[in-house]
């Protein structure tokens, strides 16, 4: 078993990694740790509101071997006594900490403060797996035993599975995309008030679609002599918030650079979606990728986004776009809290234990 901790433990993100990672067959949770107001406090106790409330935010139950577990202060853990350090902290917080971690250890992160950095690779185990050997290169150069390795935007994770078939197959010339995020997406803090989501769409959400549009290039780029090179297509992102509690669906308009049938795109996200991760062994990988459905009026946020364990992109719509040269477009949904947070950082790690990186 490989030991990690597990940095912003009390967060929503935090909570969503106790939660994948309970009963883990690799990884067991042998810290938790927050700001200092939560530390010394055991876990339930460090949750508790100014009323007494415990401030639980996922679906499922806490799970009962993390209940009384101590919380630490996240300043003062010692990072050698980890395999794996997984944060779950606000990018500033990320800043500070990370490269401390890094200089012992391995570092997932959810947080974008080294998402743009050159020698740190933005990592979607089944997209871009040879960027792991960026790797090597950030701890020589930084002088570190351990690294940091972001997950991408949750937005952007959604779009690139669904792009990477298209690009290897048909190639890419122009991505244009347009989000319906779900209030997930913007955690607890302020940002999308109560009456301001009901009966609306916010139409902008600060830095994401500069995120997604820089993120998907550079994770669909190539790396060539120690350095990622970015995929060359033109994108192009509009990114909105809706009422919708989990799922971020994506409408997505692509010029292919050879003219494919709507058969032969089905046929490709298909085959993609079910070959990616055979005989990877990967425990959180699922079974299909992508699941296309010839159903109009799906993928739905309330019927789809929980497919394999919220680790599936479900893909429909699928159509010809007179607008574009050799033009295609869909619908996509994703599950921005699991395979685009929590449970895709797990991912991430799995892939780099197979890959001899931890």
């Amino acid at each position: 078993m490989y030991s990690v901790a597990v940095i912003g433990a009390t967060g929503v993100v935090g909570q969503q990694f106790l939660v994948a990672l309970d009963r883990h067959p690799w990884f067991k949770v042998d810290c938790l740790a927050a700001s200092p107001r939560s530390a010394g406090k055991p876990y339930i106790e460090a949750l508790r509101g100014p009323e007494g409330e415990v401030r639980w935010f996922c679906d499922e139950p806490i799970p009962e071997s993390f209940i009384d577990m101590e919380v630490k202060d996240s300043s003062t853990i010692d990072p050698s006594d980890f395999d794996i350090i997984f944060t779950a902290v606000e990018s500033d917080v990320a800043l500070k900490i990370e490269p401390v971690y890094a200089k012992e250890t391995a570092v997932v992160s959810t947080a974008s403060a080294f998402r743009y950095e050159e020698d740190v690779p933005i990592l979607v185990p089944g997209i871009n797996d040879n960027h792991v050997k960026l790797i090597e290169l950030q701890k020589k150069r930084r002088g570190w035993n351990g690294f940091i390795t972001p997950i991408p935007n949750c937005t952007t994770t959604g779009l690139v599975v669904t792009l990477k078939p298209l690009l290897d197959e048909f190639g890419l010339d122009k991505v244009i995309m347009t989000s319906m995020q779900a209030l997930s997406g913007a955690g607890r803090s302020p940002g999308v008030l109560a009456l301001d989501i009901i009966d609306n769409i916010i139409p902008y959400i600060r830095g994401e679609e500069w995120k997604v549009e820089v993120e998907s290039r550079k994770i669909l780029g190539s790396l060539i002599n120690d350095k990622i090179k970015p995929a060359d297509f033109k994108i192009s992102c509009t990114c909105t918030r809706v009422f919708v509690k989990d799922g971020h669906t994506e409408v997505v308009y692509a010029s292919l650079r050879r003219k494919a049938s709507i058969e032969e795109v089905k046929e490709v996200f298909t085959r993609f979606g079910e070959s990616v991760f055979r005989n990877k062994d990967l425990p959180s990988a699922p079974e299909r990728f992508i699941i296309c459905f010839d159903d109009p009026f799906r993928p739905q946020p309330r019927l789809d986004r929980d497919l394999y364990g919220g680790m599936a992109v479900a893909v429909g719509r699928i159509r010809e776009d007179p607008a574009l040269e050799n033009g295609v477009k869909y619908v996509l949904l994703s599950h921005n809290t699991r395979l685009g947070a929590a449970k895709g950082a797990i991912l991430v790690a799995e892939l780099l234990v197979r890959e001899g990186v931890v």
